[in-house]
């Protein structure tokens, strides 16, 4: 399905992120991993997973709340003089659970640094490169939060409206370049953020699943793969519920 293109996806270290590295190798996609910073065990992982499927894999390191950093990384693949076919922002946090009138703009900032505004310069700097090419996919990760406004607290859900908002605005902007923009929204995924969802509330929502289980990474990243390939080739534009049926 993604057999002879080149991904970046960010997040890579674990949870979804690490899922769709290995979901894409094993459709025969070259990847550069992006993670924060370098770790022997990570690049033995992306290694192992290279050798099962054939495939290229480069790990990459950056910090995406620092811009210099992230236009130094993107300046290194361009390097590689590789098509950059698909890039994947996957890379997000979710702070500990605190009630909108209790937290403060600063810790808002720090998770909208996180969440959006490192989406958007990868994807200003990425997408530059794509336009040259006259084609390009790009996935985000947004989240029923930012559809629903639950589960998760103020600046969370927020955060991932303003993907879902930039996704649709995008997909607009750069249909002429013949770049498609589509996003994943996953519910409740077995993963350490959503370890974090107090009990109670995620009691709540799994009430609220048709399935009445978790997501495992996998099954998201099953998703975002088919959107980065050519069979979502008159997708753009769209943001795809993973949720159980909610």
């Amino acid at each position: 399905m993604l057999k002879g293109k080149n991904a970046i996806i960010t997040g890579t270290r674990r949870g979804i992120g690490r899922a769709a590295v290995e979901t894409f190798a094993s459709f025969g996609a070259n990847i550069w991993a992006c993670a924060r910073k370098q770790d022997d065990t990570f690049e033995e992982d992306m290694r192992q997973i290279s050798d099962r499927y054939s495939v290229s894999i480069w790990p990459v390191y950056f910090d995406v709340t620092d811009g210099g950093q992230i236009k130094e990384a993107v300046q290194s693949i361009r390097k590689q003089k590789a098509s950059i076919d698909v890039l994947v922002n996957m890379v997000g946090i979710v702070e500990d659970s605190t009630a909108f009138l209790m937290t403060s703009i600063d810790k808002m900032k720090h998770l909208f640094d996180t969440n959006f505004f490192a989406a958007t310069l990868l994807t200003q700097y990425v997408s530059r490169l794509m336009a040259r090419q006259s084609c390009g996919s790009i996935v985000n990760i947004a989240s029923i939060a930012g559809l629903d406004g639950e589960p998760a607290q103020y600046e969370y859900a927020t955060s991932k409206a303003a993907i879902v908002g930039a996704t649709k605005h995008l997909a607009r902007e750069l249909a002429s370049s013949n770049i498609r923009v589509n996003a994943v929204a996953p519910g409740m995924v077995e993963t350490e953020m959503g370890a974090k969802i107090e009990k109670n509330l995620r009691d709540h929502m799994l009430n609220k699943v048709i399935m009445k289980r978790m997501g495992k990474p996998a099954e998201i990243a099953n998703t975002v793969a088919f959107l980065a390939s050519d069979y979502a080739s008159y997708m753009t534009g769209q943001i795809i519920r993973v949720d159980g049926g909610m």
